[in-house]
């Protein structure tokens, strides 16, 4: 019996001295997420300037050239799920490859029925291989339910505008893709980022030629300081979200 107490009382001397896990922030998207073709950068390798790393990991699993779709059927999803633990953050930003329409060509392997609905095509690859494709919202909708059920805590970014103008404004996505994620964010009881909103401001007010600097090769890839704009603008909606656990390991500013 002794030896019991003995050995009970040298677990929970162990047990106090244990530093508990640092928690995760997985991010998940595209090359406007992660992107190594220098000098074009995502957001996601600036993100860690405004967090305390020393009590919060981030991993950056975003995958340039891909949608909701393809990041699942490519496995890249269930490694991200495999690995998340109670505690940890998701960060979901997608949109700009989903746009062309669903089937096994080249051009469509990527896109994805639009809206949130249960709406399906059911496609047979070449190799017999059969595939049901979903809208961007269903896809959505997957990834946090997957990453709620391993006690995470998941938030849906809308995706950064584009080097595109009208009547000198930056176009949003507030009729398609920056939409439907807010209408999926506040359907599954989530945090939503702006994040097209909160960057369009920026853009807004520094005018056309400025923000051209951003965007050396085309109008959707921004360089490391467009890369950095975004990352803030990831912090701002997370500083604005309420009762978001996440906030309280940001970087103090």
């Amino acid at each position: 019996m002794k030896n019991l107490f003995a050995l009970l009382a040298l677990c929970c001397v162990l047990t106090a001295f244990l530093k508990p896990s640092k928690p995760t922030l997985y991010l998940i998207g595209d090359s406007t997420v992660r992107n190594t073709n220098a000098p074009q950068a995502g957001w996601g390798s600036q993100l860690a300037s405004y967090f305390d790393t020393t009590r919060i990991s981030i991993n950056n699993s975003a995958m340039a050239g891909r949608s909701t779709r393809t990041f699942i059927s490519e496995g890249r999803w269930d490694k991200v799920h495999n690995a998340l633990k109670p505690g940890d953050f998701l960060i979901m930003q997608f949109g700009h490859n989903e746009g062309s329409a669903p089937d096994t060509t080249k051009a469509g392997r990527r896109g994805v029925l639009k809206g949130t609905g249960e709406e399906t095509k059911d496609l047979v690859w070449p190799d017999g291989r059969q595939e049901t494709v979903h809208t961007y919202g269903w896809y959505l909708r997957k990834f946090i339910k997957e990453a709620k059920a391993k006690g995470a805590t998941p938030m849906v970014a809308s995706m950064i505008p584009r080097n595109e103008w009208k009547e000198g404004k930056v176009i949003r996505a507030t009729n398609d893709y920056g939409k439907w994620a807010a209408e999926v964010a506040k359907q599954e009881g989530v945090t939503f980022i702006d994040l097209n909103s909160i960057t369009a401001d920026k853009y807004d007010k520094l005018g056309p030629y400025e923000v051209k600097k951003f965007f050396p090769g085309d109008h959707t890839h921004t360089n490391e300081a467009g890369a950095r704009l975004n990352a803030e603008s990831v912090a701002d909606g997370i500083k604005a979200a309420k009762r978001l656990p996440l906030t309280k390991f940001l970087a103090k500013k």
